[in-house]
């Protein structure tokens, strides 16, 4: 394989990657093994056609997409190792040549990490936190515990009111014509939640028990599935149960029930000191990312647009699979919430500015200071991922490999940095920040 890298413009490579004509004619040859039992020729029982004969009767060109998507992973992970740029997006590939008998070249498209320059990153001002509890902070916590501690009981004597958790069976029609997806039984539905589309819950307060009832909904304009947006439907459905929280008195019992004291004062004074202890945690994260948006607002550097939607798609695929876990598919969330691919991407698109940016400063504040890792840091951070995963650390180290160690190596680093940015901020009052903050936005 041999490989070379044209620089283009706005932080973008081109890597020219070239296989010999000898592994082509393998990754052919293993295409043709692979699909030559799903290829008739006259004369030959299936699977027993030479090449050659598919060929003659199919054209030469018949197993080169499955060669090419044999080689290519393989040939563009071998260009990333020989190659000494830092390559940061997903590959853009276009096939130049392939054909029995030559090399087989293609190209990728790629960002390269870009240069940054530092502005100020010590001493960089930031608002101080209020870390005091208010009584009113302390009800509405006492309330949600309340609100956890809740009895939910069958409803059979009312309709449904907002806010009850309800089971329906529902089948949704445009045009009198059922529609794909939009049949579903004993879906649990709580009035209120904003689960389905616009309109949907609402129409169903009202409604009584085993009650069928006709829903009629607009879909939204800018709804995923294009052949109903902006379409009118009727949702059949029926209300199979209706349940209800009932809340407990805030009183003595209470406060045994649902903490280790017997009165409700005590209860609230804990409640109290663990709210201070929130707050303190989170003006703790709140002084990091204001301090490291600073660096970041006072530094230099232009994002490849490859880089960034490389890191959007990686937190859609994120947040995909944060969803699969609660046991709901992307299809399920996009039919049920009236998103789309498209606007999911535009959506965490500021998210995904960030995370470049943060990344970018503090590795360029780490290499600023010289701050390195020694082997004591690397092993105790193997040994508290080794708590979390319940393994031996030298076992994490094992499945690591190489690449990976060199990962947390760098995460280390970067966890230095921003204690560095942080340790060198300067605390605003409130006021003060207030105003600057609103010097800026006018």
């Amino acid at each position: 394989m041999s490989l070379q890298v044209e620089k283009l413009e706005k932080g973008m490579a081109k890597l020219t990657i070239e296989v010999s004509a000898q592994e082509l004619d393998k990754a052919i040859d293993s295409a043709y093994r692979q699909n030559r039992n799903r290829i008739s020729v006259p004369g030959f029982r299936k699977g027993k056609a030479p090449r050659k004969m598919i060929e003659q009767m199919y054209g030469r060109e018949i197993f080169y997409e499955d060669a090419a998507n044999e080689l290519i992973p393989v040939a563009y992970e071998k260009a990333l190792d020989e190659c000494t740029e830092d390559i940061v997006s997903a590959p853009k590939v276009d096939v130049v040549q392939i054909e029995a008998g030559k090399p087989f070249i293609f190209t990728a498209e790629v960002a390269l990490k870009p240069e940054v320059t530092l502005g100020k990153y010590k001493g960089v001002k930031v608002p101080a936190a209020d870390l005091a509890v208010t009584e009113e902070e302390v009800d509405k916590e006492i309330a949600r515990e309340r609100e956890t501690n809740a009895r939910t009981v069958n409803v059979e004597d009312r309709a449904v009111k907002d806010g009850d958790m309800t089971v329906i069976d529902f089948e949704g029609f445009v045009d009198g014509v059922a529609f794909e997806g939009g049949k579903g039984e004993n879906y649990p539905l709580t009035i209120g939640s904003g689960q389905f589309i616009p309109g949907f819950e609402e129409a169903l307060i009202g409604a009584g028990l085993n009650e069928q009832v006709d829903v009629n909904v607009t879909f939204p304009e800018d709804y995923q599935a294009k052949e109903l947006a902006g379409k009118p439907a009727v949702f059949k459905c029926t209300v199979k149960e209706i349940k209800e929280k009932l809340l407990p008195e805030l009183d003595d019992e209470f406060a045994a029930e649902v903490s280790e004291f017997d009165t409700m004062a005590e209860y609230r004074e804990d409640v109290k000191k663990k709210l201070a202890d929130k707050k303190a945690v989170a003006a703790k994260d709140a002084k990091e990312e204001a301090a490291v948006d600073a660096v970041i607002e006072d530094a230099k550097m232009e994002i490849p647009d490859a880089m960034l939607d490389t890191q959007q798609r990686q937190m859609v695929e994120e947040f995909a699979q944060r969803i699969q876990s609660q046991g709901l598919s992307m299809e399920q969330y996009m039919q049920f919430t009236g998103m789309t691919p498209a606007r999911l991407l535009e959506q965490v698109r500021p998210q995904a500015l960030k995370r470049i940016q943060s990344r970018l400063v503090l590795e360029a504040v780490a290499a600023a200071e010289k701050m390195e890792v020694s082997e004591e840091e690397f092993q105790e951070e193997l040994k508290t991922m080794g708590e979390v995963y319940q393994m031996e650390p030298d076992k994490v180290k094992e499945l690591l490999g190489e690449s990976g160690a060199k990962q947390v190596r760098e995460d280390i680093r970067i966890k230095k940095a921003v204690e560095f940015v942080v340790e060198h901020a300067k605390e605003e009052k409130a006021s003060k920040a207030k105003a600057k903050k609103e010097a800026a936005e006018e």
